[in-house]
């Protein structure tokens, strides 16, 4: 929807401030040009706001913009801040994301309020201090937020909670980073992410890869081009475009051919570790489909595999960058080919005698196993822009986090019902598995320990069970928070805020599968005329 609402004000160019009524209407053509649920048009109608608003607000300095967050971030039960008559007194305790935000925007020069309530906003507004607002709240407050900020012509955007209710809320924090930081320093913060993610994924067919690759010699290599163009997000190949693009200051819709070596590389590097973890997992699917070793045995997926990380190394060879430059880039590649096959190793020893592992040891095999191909995708491309050894170190840091949550968040996926490899059921590592280890007593304990038994056969729903009772499923999600938001606080040693900014909008377009599930009960109970509150379920 925000891809569809950036579009969309593209094309119309609609003039703020805009009252909220009009901007329902805007989100009505939206809806109608998108085929929309209906259900959405006020959230909408806040995405056009902020679209609209947007290049404004990078031109504010930070120390003229307010950031007005709501007391219901806080755990209420836990917190111990008191409140005055400008609302909380954040006490910095940890237990919320409150603290992150006030103590990150207030870095940058922001005035930060905790509070509710229109009366004292429009007081600020009315000191002229202040010149443009960041707020996030839910909906039916935001609505009444608009009248006052379009009164004063003052440029507001807004993030909604994901959800009602008036007690332990949360937000996307993506988009609340992103919007807190947007500066006009920052030249991506009009890239069309999912344009470039799309240039990026046109690059994977046939009669590219040929222009690319160069023609194919035999079968051997044609099989290796398909498995290359099959199904995959290329997160890889766009993240080793998208270091290239903001570095090199290069149009997106003007990458050199050469370049595309570079990203293929990347993906040939990423597709030969599928095939062969697929052998060393013995998977059947993938993307849907039979994997390579069971589609054409395990003696002609191994050599396809071995074939792909040639071609990923002969590509980075012939690309035009200067030696250097090449050097960097194969040193790059192999340090992380030797990081991944050390963690691949360590699992794979596990499995000769498997049994509980700490989850510091899930968290290790993971940082080992899936961060480095996130590192060389993203330096490899830094590389062929060239740049110095401080964002190279940044990148690393940066990568090591998003890498482990990426982890963390694959196995989320692989615990829902409609996952093609189940954990559980092949008695592999997992973060699920390794907390309620941690975690389990008596009974339970039994049943999580008797995954790694050979001779006993554990039915899945009994450690589902085990996962529910202990509300693993909330401790592994919390972990993912951390890490993303570990990955993000690595941003602050870059002095390149156009990277700085991208990188920003990077964990957002990986990690977003956020939903906004309802507004608040609280407002709405004040003024449902029966004075009971309304609540609708958005997604």
């Amino acid at each position: 929807m925000r891809v569809a609402a950036t579009r969309f004000v593209k094309a119309t160019t609609p003039i703020p401030p805009l009252t909220f009524e009009a901007l329902k209407v805007e989100a009505d053509k939206l809806i109608a040009n998108e085929n929309f649920d209906p259900l959405f048009r006020d959230y909408l109608a806040i995405l056009i706001n902020n679209f609209a608003w947007k290049d404004i607000l990078a031109t504010i300095p930070y120390n003229r913009r307010l950031l007005l967050l709501p007391k219901c971030l806080r755990i209420e039960e836990h917190c111990p801040a008191p409140f005055d008559e400008f609302g909380l007194l954040c006490k910095e305790c940890g237990l919320c994301s409150i603290q992150d935000l006030q103590v990150e925007a207030e870095k940058l020069g922001y005035a930060v309020l905790v509070a509710e309530g229109s009366t004292l906003v429009m007081s600020i507004i009315e000191t002229g201090k202040i010149e443009a607002i960041v707020g996030v709240s839910c909906m039916s407050v935001l609505e009444k937020a608009f009248g006052y900020m379009e009164a004063a012509a003052i440029p507001g955007v807004a993030i909604p909670l994901l959800q009602d209710d008036c007690i332990n809320t949360t937000v996307d924090m993506e988009w609340v980073w992103e919007l807190i930081h947007l500066t006009s320093e920052d030249r991506t913060h009009r890239l069309d992410l999912e344009g470039l993610r799309e240039t990026v994924d046109s690059w994977f067919t046939t009669e590219s890869l040929e222009k690319i690759m160069g023609p194919t010699v035999n079968s051997c290599d044609t099989q290796a081009r398909d498995w290359l163009c099959r199904a995959g997000k290329r997160w890889r190949p766009f993240l080793s475009a998208c270091t290239y693009t903001v570095l090199a200051e290069v149009d997106p819709t003007q990458i050199p051919e050469d370049f595309k070596k570079i990203a293929v590389a990347v993906e040939c590097f990423h597709k030969a570790s599928l095939i062969h973890d697929d052998i060393e997992d013995g998977d059947d699917l993938r993307y849907g489909m039979k994997t390579l070793h069971m589609e054409s045995g395990v003696a002609v997926a191994l050599n396809i595999g071995d074939l792909l990380i040639g071609e990923g190394y002969r590509l980075i060879a012939e690309c035009d960058a200067s030696a250097e430059a090449i050097c960097e880039m194969i040193r790059i590649a192999a340090d992380g080919h030797r990081t991944l096959s050390l963690g691949q190793g360590a699992e794979l020893a596990w499995q000769e005698s498997p049994g509980p592992l700490k989850s510091t040891e899930i968290l290790d095999i993971f940082q080992k196993k899936t961060a480095p191909a996130f590192e060389v995708a993203l330096r490899v491309g830094a590389a062929y822009a060239g740049t110095d050894e401080n964002i190279h170190n940044v990148l690393t840091q940066y990568s090591r986090s998003m890498g482990i949550a990426y982890q963390i968040m694959d196995d989320i996926d692989d615990n829902k019902e409609e996952a093609e490899a189940s954990d559980i059921a092949s008695a592999r590592p997992s973060i699920f598995l390794s907390i309620a280890g941690e975690r389990a007593k008596g009974e339970q304990s039994d049943i999580i320990s008797s995954v790694w038994d050979p001779n006993k056969e554990t039915p899945t729903e009994a450690v589902l069970a085990v996962y529910a009772d202990l509300k693993i499923d909330d401790r592994v999600q919390g972990l993912l928070e951390a890490y993303k938001e570990e990955a993000i606080r690595h941003l602050s040693d870059l002095s390149h805020p156009s990277l700085k900014g991208l990188l920003r909008r990077v964990m957002g377009k990986i990690f977003n599968d956020l939903q906004v599930k309802g507004w608040c009960h609280e407002f709405e109970a004040g003024n449902a005329p029966s004075g009971t509150p309304v609540s609708e379920t958005t997604g």
